[in-house]
């Protein structure tokens, strides 16, 4: 009895890789050929090229409001940035419990990693534009390139990837103070670089 058991228990997991054999039975019944419209046809006689260049020519003029400029790095500068977040307010639920109250710290880097980094630029420097260019940051695409001013459309275009705007929130959160600036992640805290870039 025992050696019939252990027989279906190999042809059981034999079934799997059994191949599987099918054969065309052929059309039964009336056929008709397909008439919808190719659907990416389609939405393209919808577009309205006139908008679309109204739309892309205001994307590439784009600025925030809220893009915070930085002096450029006098001195080499390293410094640790410490994430711990402590709650000004209570977190409550939709029947008003409190989930998380007012004073509750945390350091999201005991949570999540941040890989790559950041490097922060003024957009509009030559040198620095220049700097970035030559350094291993620009060719590893796990890096976010960070700008406080020139235009993202046009460096997007130039440097073949993506390209982010500066506010005042994550400037003041990493303690940011210079440009060109590095920030890695280093343990539980941020590490931030500035660069003295020599003008030639």
């Amino acid at each position: 009895m025992a050696f019939s058991k252990d027989i279906v228990l190999i042809l059981w997991f034999l079934l799997p890789v059994i191949p599987a054999y099918g054969k065309n039975l052929g059309s039964i019944g009336t056929t008709y050929p397909v008439v919808e419209t190719n659907l990416i046809a389609d939405l393209q006689g919808q577009i309205d090229h006139a908008k679309l260049s109204k739309i892309m020519e205001d994307y590439k003029k784009y600025k925030p409001t809220d893009l915070y400029a930085l002096p450029k790095a006098t001195r080499d500068r390293t410094f640790q940035v410490d994430m711990t977040y402590t709650l000004d307010h209570d977190i409550q639920d939709e029947n008003g419990r409190i989930l998380y109250s007012k004073g509750l710290s945390w350091n999201p880097l005991e949570y999540v990693t941040f890989p790559g980094g950041l490097v922060v630029i003024n957009g509009e420097d030559a040198s620095q534009l220049k700097w970035f260019e030559a350094s291993v940051y620009a060719k590893n695409h796990r890096v976010k390139l960070m700008i406080t001013s020139g235009n993202a459309a046009t460096l997007i275009d130039e440097l073949h990837r993506p390209v982010f705007y500066l506010n005042k929130v994550m400037a003041t959160r990493l303690q940011l103070a210079a440009v060109p600036s590095i920030v890695l992640q280093d343990e539980k805290k941020m590490m931030v670089q500035e660069v003295k870039i020599e003008d030639k």
